[in-house]
């Protein structure tokens, strides 16, 4: 049997601080405070990356916030007859209330090509909220296939693999306080 590899030795050098991070969070925070001001704003957070971005983004919102929570679920499904594989989206958890003529904010850790939250956004406009954007603390636009409006972006990182701070390597490490590189 082969030894497990020192988890802790694949973390590699720090990329976004704590400070950093908290500085991001706060401007965040602010922005949507003064967007929203007056109004109550449901955060849906995907589950479970982004859940350490919610807590902290929340914290710096200064209205009336719910939160509520999705889970989903990306998959291959093998379509040989009509020529090559198709990707799928299905939701495991789905909210718990209801959207129709509420403001909603999706809170997304890191967005890549966008395809699985466009996906998501589709979905939720089906539901008639009165509003609906994005925000994610990680962003990285030049990967993007679909044309995905975010409204509130983070950082802008390379195509790198990070943990920390939600970001997990085999559900491990997510509880770093700081974004740092993976070693693999």
């Amino acid at each position: 049997m082969a030894a497990k590899p020192d988890i802790l030795g694949l973390i590699g050098e720090t990329y976004l601080s704590e400070q950093e991070i908290a500085e991001k969070v706060r401007e965040l925070g602010g922005r949507i405070s003064r967007d929203y001001d007056g109004r109550e704003l449901l955060l849906i957070s995907i589950l479970k990356g982004a859940v350490f971005f919610l807590a902290d983004l929340a914290r710096e919102i200064t209205t009336s916030i719910s939160l509520d929570f999705i889970s989903i679920s990306s998959y291959r499904r093998d379509r040989r007859q009509e020529g090559g594989e198709v990707r799928r989206v299905r939701f495991l958890k789905d909210l718990d209330q209801d959207i129709e003529g509420r403001d909603v904010l999706i809170v997304e850790d890191v967005i890549d090509t966008g395809l699985t939250l466009n996906y998501i956004t589709q979905s939720l406009w089906l539901r008639n909220p009165a509003s609906l954007e994005i925000a994610t603390l990680l962003d990285r636009p030049y990967r993007r296939l679909v044309d995905l409006p975010v409204k509130y972006q983070g950082f802008t990182v390379p195509d790198e693999f990070f943990v920390g701070y939600g970001f997990d390597y085999q559900q491990k490490l997510r509880n770093l306080p700081r974004i740092s590189h993976l070693n693999i």
